[in-house]
């Protein structure tokens, strides 16, 4: 666990909480903004996860929370899609982008039984295409996740430092829905900047831009992966639909000697509505996965492996839904950690 960061948190009234899993896997927690802020194999101080610089320190950790811009701390957090509906207020202009303090740092309470960990809260949202107001209750539960080489590589595991944990998110309509209404799961893992996102394909994947433009040398498709390498200034997002998706996103990263892999596994349903569109065709497809990267000096630095679960709501649709993720943490020898990653996500690594 870092304790820095904890301290430093504290120092700005906004304490933390921890959990241990059974096989020592620790998570950092902050209840302001529902975040799991840190992922920690055991006796561990290296953080997996991106957390903003300012957190360091208790004095611009204190700046940080009191500057009146919206509060990027970093971690694995959950926010609602259409983003076009929810963060563009004044959509199809795309000039005004509004990150709803509704939603995040939100009011979210938590609750502990045994072995799992759980965030609950309920936010007003406006929904910028029906001009009208939403609430929406939103649920975390964090529950152990076992080490996926302990079956397939028992030799391979046993080289590597491991942390992990299953994520349950709940979502439900509590006003709003017989407007039409739709609103989708997206959760998204910040992480440190300069890695390769690894994205498993079934097939030739077909890539939708967001935002800024991704040269060939940084963004290469196969028939079993996407390769991106992010490490460009600015911002860059691109998404790809669920149709060639398989459920394996990974995260490649190296620094002063020291390789890690974070790899989510998701819950596809290639009949689900999946509402995130690009933001200038609003017609198109929406994405299940999506890589975002971010060289911003206000934001950061940072890299998001995001995705998203089929949408609730919609004339006719269910009120309610939940989605089941697991995230996966290696460190190791780089070797090693190539190899865990041609197992857990392609052969084409």
């Amino acid at each position: 666990m870092d304790q820095t960061l904890v301290n430093s948190l504290a120092a700005a009234d906004k304490p933390t909480e921890t959990w241990t899993s059974p096989d020592g896997s620790e998570l950092l927690l902050l209840p302001y903004g529902a975040r799991i802020l840190g992922l920690f194999s055991p006796g561990s101080a290296r953080n997996f996860l991106w957390t903003h610089p300012a957190l360091r320190e208790p004095e611009s950790a204190k700046a940080f929370f009191e500057a009146p811009s919206w509060h990027n701390t970093g971690g694995d957090r959950t926010w609602l899609a259409p983003e076009i509906d929810f963060f563009f207020p004044a959509f199809p202009d795309l000039d005004s982008y509004y990150e709803p303090r509704a939603l995040d740092p939100g009011d979210f309470r938590t609750h502990r039984q045994g072995q799992n960990f759980a965030l609950y809260g309920q936010c007003a949202l406006a929904h910028s295409r029906l001009k009208t107001m939403v609430t929406l209750a939103l649920s975390k539960r964090i529950t152990p996740a076992i080490n996926p080489l302990r079956e397939l590589a028992p030799h391979l595991s046993e080289k590597l430092h491991y942390a992990g944990y299953t994520l349950f998110t709940q979502l439900r309509f509590m006003s709003g829905h017989a407007e039409a209404a739709r609103a989708g799961i997206w959760n998204l893992l910040q992480l440190p900047h300069g890695g390769d996102l690894l994205i498993a394909t079934r097939a030739r994947a077909r890539v939708d831009m967001f935002m800024g433009e991704i040269g060939p040398q940084d963004l290469q498709t196969t028939d079993h992966l996407i390769r991106y390498k992010m490490r460009a200034p600015g911002k860059h997002k691109f998404g790809i639909p669920v149709a060639t998706a398989i459920g394996r996103v990974g995260y490649l990263h190296s620094s002063a000697g020291h390789t890690s892999l974070v790899v989510r596994s998701l819950s596809l349903d290639p009949a689900g509505e999946y509402v995130d569109v690009p933001w200038g065709n609003p017609a198109a497809a929406g994405s299940v996965v999506q890589a975002c990267n971010i060289d911003d000096s206000e934001l950061g630095q940072y890299s998001e492996l995001e995705y998203h679960a089929p949408a609730i709501g919609g004339v006719g649709g269910t009120s309610h839904g939940e989605d089941v993720s697991q995230v996966w943490a290696f460190s190791g020898r780089e070797e090693d950690v190539v190899a865990a990653a041609r197992i857990l996500i392609s052969a084409e690594v």
